[in-house]
């Protein structure tokens, strides 16, 4: 029988330094049946005359050079219309899939084919050893009352191509498209849950999440995003598990409109307290007290 088409997704700005190691660790996997898509976002380096020193020695491997910068996540949804597997690997050029990788995502998304996407790098579990699947309402009670699972990069996920497409993709929201992206897929489908070791992720002062440690906006983002998801009908949670999740991310904002006082500025901290609908001063003084 022969095994399902992956296909590898890899969109590339200015990646030069980078861009062989991650299209070599995709040579080198264990598991065979898959193509490689690079999709170039008008580099000014050399990272296209790079990738194509491997796709002339490698059919699977395929480049396309975008005729304009469409950014982060337009690009994500531009590598996936190029796809033609079951499933959707995206690896960006600056991170790595250990040789196992691939035929790991693979193996463990085929014990459940009424699954949509898979998580990995996860910490292990007290309770159930990896894969395991859960449900549209028992992902998300995870996510709020456990540990949270929607925070994780495309990088360690693997997404059906078919429930990609059926969603529309990634919305195109700037640093929180996967974020977003996990939550639309588990109001209705099922996740498989994997662990650790299955790729590597590398860290370097060019890449967009460094805007998380600098700019305290960018992680209260999520909370306003988790606030409208929570709030949304199609939320699987009961009516009295979302407004015990919506409490606790009430909590979280007032934390963080202090905190950007306390770390940032009281500029910043203005900013936060404006985009919440939610934080008062008597939330924030109830904050420092709890």
């Amino acid at each position: 029988m022969e095994k399902p088409l992956v296909s590898v997704l890899m969109t590339v700005y200015n990646r030069e330094k980078y861009i062989a190691e991650a299209i070599e660790s995709v040579i080198a996997s264990t598991y065979k049946n898959w193509e490689l898509i690079i999709v170039d976002d008008q580099s000014k380096d050399n990272s296209v005359a790079i990738a194509k020193s491997y796709a002339q020695k490698d059919t699977r491997i395929k480049i396309h050079i975008n005729d304009v910068n469409l950014g982060d996540y337009p690009n994500r949804n531009q590598a996936a219309r190029y796809a033609n597997g079951k499933y959707l690997k995206y690896l960006d050029a600056d991170d790595i899939i250990y040789p196992f990788g691939l035929e790991q995502l693979v193996f463990y998304m085929e014990k459940f084919p009424e699954s949509a996407y898979g998580l990995c790098s996860l910490s292990q579990d007290k309770q159930n050893i990896y894969p395991f699947m859960l449900g549209p309402r028992e992902a998300y009670y995870r996510h709020y009352f456990e540990f949270p699972i929607f925070h994780k990069a495309p990088l360690s996920a693997i997404i059906k191509k078919v429930d990609f497409d059926e969603v529309g993709g990634f919305t195109g929201k700037q640093h929180l498209g996967d974020f977003e992206m996990w939550h639309i897929l588990s109001k209705s489908k099922n996740v498989v849950l994997m662990p650790q070791g299955l790729v590597w992720y590398r860290e370097h002062d060019d890449q967009q999440m460094n805007d998380n440690r600098t700019d305290p906006y960018v992680p209260f983002k999520y909370l306003l995003l988790s606030e409208e998801m929570l709030k949304s009908n199609s939320c699987p949670l009961s009516a009295k598990e979302a407004d015990k999740a919506l409490e606790l991310n009430y909590k979280k904002q007032s934390r963080a409109v202090l905190s950007a006082a306390k770390h940032h500025s009281f500029k910043k901290s203005f900013q936060l307290y404006k985009e919440s609908k939610n934080v008062t001063l008597f939330s924030i003084l109830n904050s420092v007290i709890s």
